[in-house]
């Protein structure tokens, strides 16, 4: 479990963080969404303490990482998994090595060791055999699972993925939120997911925070936010009017209305 408790940050006169209080459950999916500009990546790179907040606490499991000795930071940086927007693959690198690579930078495990590690991640993101293939010989969703599979080669305790159906088709999409959703629950991993994407906040929202212009808006599930009536929320996931004719729909089959 990750809190956030009054998180503050600002660059020169731009506030882009203003006073967040949030919970990142341990287990579940936990979705940031919000407009272009309106501080989820900012906040995403105080978790992970790539920035220092202005004000505030960030606690991982009760332990408070502003406050951490650099050490201490070191280790927790160690159960902390990343999936990058790109899938930020090594493109001179196999996908072993790729996926190796945490393992070379901090484990003691021999070669043999890392190989077996690696082949039981490849085994879990469906990419049996795909050891020795180049990036520049694999699909787009291919990248992603290669990048799922360095992301918890180390078994974290905590995965954060950015934007991880970026520039995949809707069906590839499915497939890599149902992943994500599906290593979470086995190993219980606090995962944060930044996202734009709708069908992501539909399918794996267990827990979904909503930011607008620095501040959150609004924090609930995939269930609660058919029945929201929080108007910036609304425009913001209900944009088109399709979606809206949606929502409407589901509201009145819930009432036991007809339409």
């Amino acid at each position: 479990m990750i809190e956030l408790k009054h998180i503050e940050k600002s660059f020169g006169d731009r506030v882009i963080l203003n006073d967040i209080n949030a919970v990142m459950e341990a287990g579940k999916c936990n979705l940031i969404i919000g407009a272009s500009g309106s501080g989820k990546t900012v906040l995403t790179k105080c978790m992970v303490d790539l920035f220092q907040p202005d004000k505030g606490e960030i606690i991982y499991d009760g332990k408070n990482i502003t406050t951490m000795e650099t050490d201490e930071r070191k280790l927790l940086r160690q159960q902390i998994g990343m999936l990058f927007q790109g899938s930020a693959l090594f493109d001179s690198m196999t996908v072993e090595q790729n996926v190796m690579f945490p393992l070379d930078m901090f484990s003691k495990m021999t070669l043999a060791q890392r190989r077996k590690r690696v082949d039981e991640v490849l085994e879990k993101v469906n990419l049996t055999g795909a050891n020795k293939k180049f990036p520049s010989e694999i699909s787009g969703g291919m990248k992603k699972r290669v990048g799922i599979a360095r992301a918890i080669v180390l078994n974290p305790k905590y995965l954060f993925c950015d934007e991880p159906n970026s520039g995949l088709d809707p069906q590839t999409s499915l497939l890599i939120d149902k992943l994500i959703q599906e290593i979470t629950l086995e190993y219980k991993i606090t995962t944060i997911v930044v996202t734009h994407d709708m069908n992501s906040v539909m399918e794996i929202g267990d827990h979904i925070v909503y930011m607008h212009q620095g501040q959150k808006q609004w924090e609930g599930s995939n269930k609660e936010i058919i029945f929201s009536k929080n108007e910036l929320l609304n425009k913001f996931i209900f944009a088109s009017e399709f979606l809206q004719d949606a929502k409407q729909m589901r509201m009145m089959e819930a009432e036991g209305k007809q339409f």
